[in-house]
């Protein structure tokens, strides 16, 4: 019978399965976010950007345990690979640990043994709290969070596309998560050129060769669309802040005539 973290660990459980990871990006450090776009339904995770949003570890307990109260899988991406960044976000948490830039197999070795308890890896135990977004006990939570956690590295870089055969095959990564901005700056070709697309593909191919879940940000729902189709198995289909800003954007228009709204019943 499966522990009671396996059954809350919403998106491992859905991959396990065969289903899609469909998620978006948290920027915006508030809770009220979190439940009111995850409460829409048909997301099994949320990254909550410790990176590039406006969000850093004093947010990450909160927004781990609003996230899993909505019923996803809190992922929580560090600003940087290091080791006591990663025990900060499991420590709060995180049903799975995204790493940012990662160019090597080495890199790749680090980050699982930062996310895995001794004597697998040199993790530092003190979960009082990590099992919260869980549900379970500190002992339940001690006893299978090497199991249960995610650990994903993003490669989003000309040598991390070079080496991704390598780093496909580290024991205990079970997320190659493809950064397609900054992977373009970093090849120095235009987004969405043959070039880039090929260095995706080759991501795509090493992750499912080694038994690894693939991965990709998307900017859109349509974009997602198309990498579910080319093979991914994981995408996000916007960010947080990008739908505000969109959505703000489009009603403004449509007050000021800048836009012209389709036909609706509206109000009488």
């Amino acid at each position: 019978m499966a522990s009671t973290m396996s059954q809350r660990a919403v998106l491992k459980s859905a991959l396990a399965a065969g289903e899609k990871g469909i998620g978006y990006w948290l920027t915006i450090p508030g809770p009220a976010v979190v439940r009111a776009l995850t409460g829409i339904g048909g997301f099994n995770w949320v990254l909550i950007d410790g990176e590039h949003g406006q969000i850093n570890d004093k947010d990450f307990y909160e927004l781990s345990c609003a996230v899993a109260a909505a019923g996803a899988s809190p992922i929580v991406r560090v600003p940087n690979a290091e080791e006591y960044m990663v025990k900060r976000a499991l420590d709060c948490g995180a049903h799975g640990i995204m790493t940012p830039m990662c160019h090597s197999a080495e890199d790749a070795k680090k980050v699982v043994a930062w996310n895995k308890y001794p004597p697998t890896g040199t993790r530092g135990f003190g979960p009082m709290f990590a099992g919260h977004a869980f549900g379970v006990s500190e002992g339940e939570y001690a006893q299978n969070a090497d199991s249960e956690c995610l650990v994903m590295v993003q490669i989003e870089s000309q040598r991390g596309v070079d080496s991704v055969e390598e780093i496909a095959a580290v024991p205990g990564l079970d997320v190659l998560f493809v950064g397609p901005f900054d992977l373009s700056k970093s090849m120095n070709v235009p987004f969405g050129s043959k070039e880039h697309q090929d260095a995706i593909a080759r991501i795509l191919m090493a992750a499912h060769d080694n038994g690894k879940t693939a991965a990709i940000f998307c900017s859109n729902g349509e974009q997602a669309r198309q990498r579910l189709e080319q093979g991914f198995d994981m995408v996000s289909i916007h960010t947080d802040i990008g739908v505000i800003v969109q959505g703000m954007t489009r009603e403004l228009g449509i007050a000021t005539g800048k836009t012209q709204e389709k036909k609706s019943g509206g109000y009488s």
